[in-house]
């Protein structure tokens, strides 16, 4: 595939680039259909991402309904088909300006502002449409094979809150129609997969205009939330770990001395409580701090792991909200470990075992990726080299294969980020190690080593679900809200053939429900195949129990398997013998 670069030189592209330059394209043609639809449309920004394309356009107070946007795609469809050749040219800056200018282009114009006082600036064209651009480009309109338009969303001029809102049009383009064909066949699937729209079918939780970005869980949300913490609790305790819990404010001199008032006050919440500046807190890890710093500590009693489940609020832009994916209050299943230097490697080590059993646990693969020093950090470079040195040695002792996403990491310390991929090889940033020199520096964290001196240790902040509520979002997804059966809301559901055996399906209920089991009765005067179907479907339950006239007579029960369709009959203490090893073993 042949692309033309700003230079005006035709190059044929390395495959690995091949995909983000025919998305770039799409989003001129698309800007160029826009313009022949819309004249007075005036655009901002239109790059290609990792998952497809954009334009910002100021459209002024035209709002486009689907109807448009398929408008818009057609128009592009006839753009491509005029095969118009895409060329290239460069301005200097006074000229840019100008060019901008008499095409009422202000937001470019205020973007040419943005760049060096000496830059020659390039510019792409497809027939009348002109786009300040580095390129590059693919060379004719028709080189474009296969294009959508999403959606259309909301974003502000250059992501400011007190810039104008402009209107995003999103797309996604590819080589070929087979590949736009597959994509789209797995956005439907996601589609079904919604865990806003399985969470409301199932009842697991909601939301409220009362509390927007707040999320309410119900009582089978909380049935898996809760079989969740106690994995956790198990496993951690298993590992050695205490557990702490910690106050949701303090005030603001923590956060100052933590470094968050600096680096992270805009997503905080605040209070005044007996006329001190309060925060709410949007992380864990000062309070662990504090509970370290509550009583002296010998290099005996390190490594110390000290968990929390904690609840953090942090102030997210009512337009990034989404479901349980992105939320104002969630819980944190943080733990922070206080080490010895010579403790780097293997506490890590420790750390990446454990979140590579709970991803194994759930059927998901994972990547890792380790993240630098960002610009605004705090920290000497010494200590930052340090502790990327020592995150670096723990993954290579491992043998693990990682990517380095340079000044990505914390403002406090480099961190190793797992990325999970989902059954639709969508992939999520859940699990986390951060190794931090700068918080016991801050807070003059103190160990007393084998000679009786003070040492400083080191401290490491890490998650493996990352935030409960977004992980239950990304397994109901994952499962498609079938959830494994010790994870399921409901694991059994009592289902009556008529109501002469409602006696004997409430002892069969009762002596589940004695057993531990999580279940319901269903005792309405329904047909059966109808509360079958409810049961399997919309309540996505893992074992069906069926009762009728020939179970009561014979004192069995008949056993319908979510999994297999399938329905076995059975004594009620096998199926309990069945189900208990099911759920120890949460296969």
């Amino acid at each position: 595939m042949k692309a033309i670069y700003n230079d005006g030189i035709v190059r044929e592209l390395p495959p690995e680039e091949e995909l983000h330059v025919i998305r770039h394209t799409a989003a001129h043609i698309m800007a160029q259909a826009i313009k022949r639809l819309y004249p007075e449309a005036d655009f901002g920004y239109g790059p290609a991402t990792e998952r497809g394309f954009y334009y910002d356009v100021d459209l002024g107070d035209i709002k486009l309904s689907d109807e448009d946007l398929l408008r818009i795609e057609a128009e592009m469809k006839k753009i491509v088909k005029e095969n118009l050749p895409i060329k290239t040219f460069t301005l200097p800056r006074e000229d840019a300006v100008k060019l901008m200018r008499e095409r009422k282009e202000k937001y470019k114009e205020e973007h040419i502002g943005d760049l060096a006082d000496d830059a020659v600036i390039s510019f792409y064209q497809q027939g009348e449409y002109i786009d300040m651009c580095v390129g590059p480009h693919l060379t004719y309109t028709k080189a474009l094979k296969a294009f959508k338009i999403t959606q259309q969303s909301g974003a502000y001029w250059k992501g400011d809150k007190n810039n104008k809102m402009l209107t995003r049009i999103n797309g996604i383009a590819f080589a070929s129609q087979a590949e736009l064909d597959a994509y789209l066949k797995l956005q439907e699937e996601a589609e079904k997969r919604d865990h806003r729209k399985i969470g409301k079918e199932m009842g697991l939780f909601m939301f409220a205009d009362e509390a927007i970005g707040f999320p309410f869980f119900l009582p089978k949300g909380m049935a898996i939330k809760n079989s969740l913490i106690d994995y956790w609790r198990e496993i951690h305790y298993r590992e050695n770990y205490v557990e702490v819990s910690t106050p949701l404010i303090m005030n603001r001199r923590l956060w100052e001395t933590s470094g968050h008032w600096d680096h992270y006050k805009d997503n905080m919440y605040s209070t005044v409580i007996d006329d001190e500046v309060c925060c709410i807190k949007p992380m864990n890890c000062p309070g662990g701090v504090m509970v370290y710093k509550s009583r002296p500590h010998s290099y005996k009693e390190l490594p110390l792991r000290v968990g929390e489940l904690g609840i953090v609020h942090r102030h997210e832009l009512r337009g990034a909200l989404h479901g349980l994916f992105r939320v104002r209050c969630f819980t944190q299943d943080d733990a922070h470990i206080f080490m010895t230097k010579d403790q780097i490697t293997d506490e890590i080590s420790g750390v990446v075992r454990l979140i590579n059993e709970v991803y194994e646990k759930f059927g998901f693969k994972y990547f890792i990726e380790l993240s630098t020093r960002p610009e605004n950090s705090m920290g000497s470079d010494e200590d930052w080299e340090a502790a990327t040195n020592g995150l670096k040695g723990a993954l290579e002792k491992l043998g693990l294969e990682y990517t380095v996403n340079e000044g990505d990491g914390a403002f406090y310390g480099p961190k190793i980020d797992f990325h999970l991929e989902d059954c639709l090889g969508r992939t999520w940033q859940c699990g986390t190690i951060q190794l931090d020199f700068q918080m016991p520096l801050n807070f003059e964290l103190e160990y007393v080593d084998e000679h009786g001196q003070n040492q400083r240790p080191i401290m490491i902040h890490r998650v493996c679900f990352g935030s409960i509520e977004r992980f239950i979002g990304i397994l109901t997804e994952h499962f498609a809200g079938k959830f494994p059966t010790w994870l399921a809301p409901v694991q059994v559901k009592v289902l009556l053939v008529s109501q002469k055996s409602e006696e004997y399906g409430k002892e069969i209920y009762e002596k589940l429900k004695a057993e531990g089991i999580r279940v319901e009765f269903d005792n309405r005067n329904e047909k059966i195949g109808y509360m079958i179907r409810e049961a399997r479907q919309v309540d996505r339950v893992p074992y069906m129990i069926i009762i009728g006239e020939q179970e009561v007579q014979n004192g069995t029960i008949s056993v319908r398997d979510r999994a297999t369709d399938k329905t076995e009959t059975m004594s009620a203490e096998t199926f309990l013998e069945k189900l208990h090893k099911e759920i120890k073993e949460r296969t």
